[in-house]
């Protein structure tokens, strides 16, 4: 069951802190068997793939021609689709795609008193590869998220992959992915997809970008790659931060809290209010809520370690909690949630009022679902179509700009002791 912290206590900063960088300390333990993984299939190739999803996956019989999808087993699959889930799929295909449309990159440029023109543009990174869990669950909104941005920027190559139990498919996330017009499905999981992308194998194609969630050994692998290839975000394990007060639901604020702590036992539902009366109903309804999930012993482990309750003075002092937390996803259930916007920085997503549970931003609201984790909002923000841009500048000089701008280009060159610097301008500007 969530703990409950009081921030009159004389300790509240001290416990306050060891909870939110608990969750951190899980990973020194994998990182060794991570680095192995990464060494061993940038050496090995597909037979060190191979080896792997043997060992992790329960793939049995496996060869290079069986790491992905064939055009026949996407569409038997497809074919098997739920019509319900089909539909709901196009719709929040449809809604996403018209709220990224709106991020498109506009480039800009200027024309200077000598004539020079400086410009800036983009132009869609050239192949990337999406990882899309499938161990515990598989999320065929993953997919949508992931790969919509990417089509919109005009990415020219989206692969994909997604772990492949016992070489079972999920039809939600190959239906998904046809939609988002993946090139090729790969059925790998777990570091060695991530090193696969990353460094190129004879089946699996060298990827310029990574992205996607995962659980801590894909987050490991991604870390591990960075350089090599880009990655999108160390993301974390899921987490909601919930604020309310004496006029909120207490019934939905705690399905909010198991909503997302059903995701993983790492991840983390906060609770922020001013109510001390909020915290023992939703405490109430926590236990009853629980008899009647079926993830109940994985809500369970994530709440009873990581879930907290925070009784704060006044919305300042809740303002300044949140922004320490910087959480994923912020719920706003207050009377009037839109006073905290102007007070609340750091965050990934924001659900404003009542009705609008994270649960909808997960699926088909718009806007994207891959957000920053584990305080990482402070400096970063979700992922869209501005992840898949490289943007560039460029500059032309004319005579006369080189002529009057140069002298100062070649005072600060020799200011900084760079006179090769000073030379390349002082050559172009000589009189005859």
């Amino acid at each position: 069951m969530i703990r409950i912290l009081d921030t009159k206590t004389r300790n509240f900063q001290n416990k306050f802190q060891y909870y939110l960088n608990l969750r951190r300390k899980y990973s020194d333990s994998k990182t060794k068997t991570v680095k192995k993984i990464v060494r061993d299939v940038r050496k090995g190739r597909d037979k060190s793939l191979i080896k792997y999803e043997k060992k992790f996956n329960i793939l049995k019989n496996l060869s290079k021609n069986k790491l992905f999808f064939s055009n026949s087993e996407i569409k038997k699959n497809i074919n098997n689709l739920d019509p319900r889930v089909k539909n709901s799929i196009d719709l929040a295909f449809s809604r996403i795609v018209n709220f990224h449309k709106k991020q498109k990159f506009k480039g800009f440029k200027i024309k200077d008193k000598y004539h020079n023109i400086f410009s800036y543009r983009s132009k869609p990174i050239d192949k990337i590869g999406v990882y899309v869990p499938g161990g515990k669950a598989s999320y065929p909104s993953s997919v949508l998220m992931n790969c919509i941005p990417a089509m919109i920027a005009g990415v020219r190559e989206i692969f994909m992959t997604v772990p492949a139990l016992n070489n079972k498919a999920n039809p939600g996330i190959l239906y998904a992915a046809k939609k988002c017009k993946v090139k090729r499905i790969f059925k790998l999981g777990g570091s060695q997809a991530i090193a696969a992308f990353a460094f190129g194998t004879e089946t699996v194609s060298k990827v310029d970008k990574i992205v996607g969630p995962g659980n801590e050994y894909v987050s490991l692998a991604k870390k591990e790659i960075s350089g090599e290839t880009g990655i999108d975000m160390f993301a974390g394990p899921s987490e909601v931060t919930v604020i309310a007060d004496k006029y909120s639901n207490p019934e939905w604020i705690s399905a909010d809290l198991i909503a997302q702590s059903e995701h993983d036992e790492m991840s983390q539902s906060i609770l922020v209010t001013d109510s001390k009366d909020i915290i023992f109903k939703v405490k109430n309804f926590i236990k009853i809520q629980l008899k009647f999930l079926p993830k109940k012993k994985i809500a369970s482990t994530s709440l009873g370690k990581f879930g907290l309750a925070i009784l704060a003075k006044n919305s300042r002092e809740i303002s300044e909690i949140v922004n320490k937390i910087s959480p994923e996803h912020l719920e706003i259930y207050t009377k009037k949630p839109d006073a905290y916007l102007k007070s609340i920085n750091n965050v990934g997503s924001i659900f404003l009022g009542a009705y609008s549970p994270e649960a909808v931003g997960d699926y088909l609201a718009g806007p994207n679902h891959v957000l920053p984790t584990s305080g990482t909002a402070k400096f970063s923000s979700g992922l869209s179509v501005y992840d898949f841009l490289k943007r560039q500048s460029v500059i032309k000089m004319t005579k006369r700009g080189i002529e009057r701008l140069g002298p100062s280009v070649i005072t600060l060159s020799k200011y900084e002791n760079l006179h090769g610097h000073a030379n390349s301008v002082k050559v172009r500007i000589k009189k005859g």
